[in-house]
C-alpha cells in the first residue's frame, strides 16, 4: 500500500476503534448500573437486543445510502449517532429514556460500519481488500478488547464515568473525521449497482442455498455467545460479587484470547483437519462450556469456562465464515451479505430470550445454551455425513 492510501486506512482504523470502543466501555458497568436503577435481566437483554436490532434493520438502507450519498458522510453521521446515543445513555436514569438511546446508537453503528468498508473497497484493488478489510477488523476487536477494560478502571472512581468518556472520546472522532476524511467516491466508478431485493425475499432464497445449514449454524453461534455475553456481567455480579473491574477483566482477556486465536491458529486447524471437523469439535466445546456453567462454583472457575466458550466461538467464525464462501461460488455478495443478516438475527434473540430467562431463574439461559448447541452440532453431523463434505 502506498503513503496515501496507508493514511486512510489508519483513519478508517481509528473511526472504527473508537466506535466499537466506546460502545464496550459501557459493558462492565451495565450490571451494577442496572441494579441502581432496579432494573435486572430483561434490561440487559434489551440493552444488547435493540441496538442489534436498529442496526440489523437499518444496515441494508445503510448500504444504499452509502453508494447514493458517498461514504465520508455516512461515516460521519454514523459516528454522530453513536456519540449522541452515548451522551443521552449518561445525562438520563429512565430506562425508557436508555433504549432509545440504544436505537439511536444501533442506527449509528449500520450507518457506520457499512460505509467504512466501502470506503476500503474505494481505495484498494481486489489483491489488496483483503488486507485493508483485515486491517479494519483488527481495530473492531482492537475496540472490542480495550472498551471495557477501560471502563471497568473508569468504573471504580464512578459508576456513570466510563459513560462520559465514552461519548467525549466519540465525540472527538467526529471532529477528527469531519476534519481529516476525505470523500473516497472520486476515485472509483459511480455506476454501482443498488440492490432492491427486500429482506425478507432474500432470507427465503436462502433455504434452497446449498450453505443453509452453516448459515443456521451461524445464527446459533452468535444467538449463544450473545445470550451468554447479555446475562454474563449480572451472572457474576449475582454469584460471586464481581466487581466491574473484575468483570472488565474477564471479557479484556477472553476478548484477546479470541483475538490471537483467529490471527494465529484458525488458519492452521484448518489446514491440518478441514472445516468439517472443526466445526463439529468446537460446537461440542461450546455445547460443553454452557453445560459446566451451570456447575462453577467459583468466579475463577466460571472465568476459565467462559475462556474456553469466547476461544471456541472465535475458532468457529472464521471457519464458517469461509464454508460459506467456498459454498457459494460466484454469488459471494449475496452469500456474505446473508451471513451477515443471520448473525444479526442471533444478536437480537439470543440477549432478548436470555434476559427473559434469567428473570425466571439465572441457570436457565445456560441450560438453553446447551440445549440448542447439542442440537445444532447433530444437524452439523448429519448434514455433513449428507453431503459427504471434502474440503
Amino acid at each position: 500500500m502506498h503513503g496515501e492510501q496507508r493514511k486512510k486506512i489508519i483513519v478508517l482504523m481509528i473511526n472504527m476503534f473508537i466506535a466499537i470502543g466506546s460502545f464496550g466501555i459501557i459493558i462492565p458497568i451495565l450490571p451494577a448500573y442496572l441494579v441502581s436503577i432496579g432494573e435486572g435481566g430483561m434490561a440487559a437483554g434489551l440493552m444488547i437486543a435493540i441496538f442489534a436490532g436498529a442496526q440489523f434493520v437499518m444496515s441494508p438502507i445503510a448500504g444504499k445510502w452509502a453508494d447514493q450519498i458517498g461514504r465520508r458522510k455516512m461515516i460521519i453521521a454514523g459516528l454522530s449517532g453513536l456519540t449522541i446515543s452515548m451522551f443521552v445513555f449518561y445525562f438520563s436514569d429512565s430506562i425508557w429514556v436508555l433504549y432509545t438511546s440504544r436505537v439511536i446508537g444501533g442506527v449509528g453503528a449500520a450507518l457506520l460500519i457499512p460505509a467504512i468498508f466501502a470506503y476500503v473497497a474505494d481505495i484498494t484493488t481486489m489483491d489488496q481488500r483483503a488486507k485493508g478489510n483485515s486491517y479494519i477488523s483488527a481495530a473492531m476487536s482492537l475496540g472490542i478488547v480495550i472498551g471495557p477494560g477501560i471502563g471497568g478502571f473508569l468504573a471504580d472512581f464512578d459508576l456513570k464515568l466510563p459513560l462520559l468518556v465514552s461519548a467525549l472520546v466519540s465525540l472527538v472522532s467526529v471532529i477528527f473525521s469531519v476534519i481529516v476524511l476525505k470523500e473516497s467516491r472520486e476515485e472509483v466508478n459511480a455506476d454501482m449497482v443498488v440492490d432492491q431485493e427486500p429482506m425478507m425475499k432474500k432470507l427465503a432464497q436462502s433455504v434452497h442455498k446449498p450453505y443453509f445449514i452453516p448459515l443456521v449454524i451461524t445464527l446459533v453461534m452468535s444467538f449463544g455467545l450473545m445470550a451468554y455475553e447479555s446475562v454474563l456481567g449480572l451472572f457474576v455480579d449475582n454469584q460471586f460479587g464481581a466487581t466491574p473491574k473484575e468483570i472488565a477483566v474477564m471479557i479484556t482477556s477472553t476478548g484477546i484470547v479470541s483475538v490471537v486465536m483467529q490471527l494465529l491458529v484458525v488458519d492452521r486447524l484448518v489446514r491440518r483437519f478441514g472445516e468439517g471437523v472443526i466445526l463439529n469439535v468446537f460446537i461440542a466445546v461450546t455445547a460443553v462450556c454452557f453445560f459446566l456453567s451451570l456447575f462453577a462454583s467459583t468466579y475463577v472457575l466460571f472465568f476459565m469456562i467462559t475462556l474456553v466458550v469466547f476461544l471456541a466461538t472465535s475458532i468457529l467464525r472464521p471457519v464458517l465464515n469461509t464454508l460459506i464462501s467456498k459454498l457459494a461460488g460466484n454469488e459471494q455478495g449475496f452469500a456474505m451479505g446473508m451471513n451477515n443478516a443471520y448473525m444479526s438475527i442471533g444478536n437480537v434473540v439470543g440477549p432478548l430470550l436470555a434476559g427473559v430467562l434469567y428473570d425466571v431463574d439465572i441457570l436457565y439461559p445456560f441450560m438453553l445454551g446447551f440445549v440448542v448447541l447439542g442440537v445444532t452440532m447433530l444437524v452439523s453431523i448429519l448434514w455433513q455425513r449428507k453431503k459427504k463434505l471434502q474440503f
